[in-house]
């Protein structure tokens, strides 16, 4: 095993070269461009093809040809840039194409400014394009979580032919930590042999790749099958992290780098002696549903916290039902919940931990 220094962006980078990674298609954006640059020295070095694009628009579509041909295929951008390509996403996720988006988030609704930020969850959980489809998305909360689970989405994309997003923010991109490589860190095979492939039909039936379905009943067969796969990875992918839940009487409800100020909360209020937890929810789509189960009753509250005003709140008030208070504390457009908020929040009444003045 050996550790080395690099950037969240970085981290990404070198945990799609590790996974096989054979496409890469860009187009520069802060806070992410340290993902391209790295991409563009790593995978020269690696003799694989890296492209930036003239757009985002173009890189996505290149990322759809590519997959298209059986190889391991990536893309990056940060929040914006997100927004251009997803007519494509909907392409992808259509055509049961593998590949994997990255979006380091940064502060919005529109160009807004390079500050971290969370406000792409709904873009990110409930589609964002058009049609009835889901990405499979992933949040690290660390530099090593951000290698790690960008190996994952490569699997994960390919096993279940679906597009897989690396959900970070300009917090997790521009952070600098040790990064431990396992042993043995070989490059897994860029290219499998796949049975939908479009790689030649010498030898067998022509594939044909493609979502427009003209032909009556046609598409709805295929949004079935779309949504029997969803169900599999729900039931299947589901990832959390739990903290001190044994006796929580409050449970914080956080997701990448505001889960780590969140989990710092957690102790200090430990030591103050209040039972507090943490549900760290991994998998942002599927969402933890499983996580929530055996802690939502009238003995349980739980504050959600965010950089965005109530995104993931949703899901999570979705998942209780009403059998257990929900309250939040968010703030957006750069702007990143402190530990003292939150322990302060906490510490005075729960149950109006508002994010925002005058939501009673």
């Amino acid at each position: 095993m050996k550790k080395i220094l690099l950037t969240g962006n970085e981290a990404v980078g070198e945990g799609a070269i590790q996974a096989g990674c054979s496409f890469y298609a860009g187009y520069p954006i802060t806070p992410q461009n340290e993902l391209t640059a790295y991409m563009a020295k790593r995978m020269n070095q690696e003799k694989r093809i890296f492209i930036q694009a003239e757009s985002e628009l173009a890189a996505i579509n290149m990322v759809l040809g590519a997959s298209a041909a059986g190889v391991r295929v990536m893309t990056s951008s940060s929040s914006p840039g997100i927004s251009l390509k997803q007519e494509g996403i909907s392409y992808l996720a259509g055509c049961q194409l593998p590949c994997v988006i990255v979006n380091i988030m940064r502060g919005g609704p529109g160009l807004g400014n390079i500050a971290p930020a969370q406000s792409d969850y709904f873009q990110a959980i409930k589609g964002g394009g058009h049609g009835d489809y889901h990405c499979i998305v992933l949040a690290p909360s660390s530099v090593q979580e951000a290698f790690d689970l960008t190996r994952l989405a490569f699997k994960l994309a390919e096993r279940y032919r679906n597009p897989a997003i690396i959900l970070g923010d300009g917090m997790l991109g521009q952070m600098m930590e040790p990064l431990k490589i396992r042993s043995n860190p070989k490059a897994e095979k860029r290219t499998r042999q796949k049975k939908w492939t479009l790689t030649g039909c010498k030898n067998r039936k022509p594939n044909i790749i493609r979502s427009l379905l003209l032909k009556e009943g046609a598409l709805e067969e295929l949004n079935q099958t779309l949504q029997r796969k969803y169900q599999r990875i729900k039931n299947e992918e589901q990832r959390w992290e739990e903290l001190s839940l044994d006796d929580a009487r409050i449970v914080l409800v956080a997701y990448g780098t505001m889960a780590r100020i969140a989990r710092g909360a957690v102790r200090g209020l430990r030591k103050k002696g209040k039972k507090v937890g943490l549900i760290r929810p991994i998998s942002l789509w599927p969402f933890p549903e499983k996580a929530f189960a055996h802690n939502s009753s009238n003995r349980v509250r739980y504050l959600v916290i965010e950089m965005s005003y109530g995104q993931m709140l949703e899901d999570v008030r979705l998942v209780v039902e009403g059998r257990a208070p929900v309250e939040f504390l968010g703030r957006a457009g750069g702007g990143i919940p402190s530990e003292e908020e939150i322990i302060r929040m906490v510490r005075t009444n729960p149950a109006n931990a508002l994010g925002l003045p005058n939501s009673r």
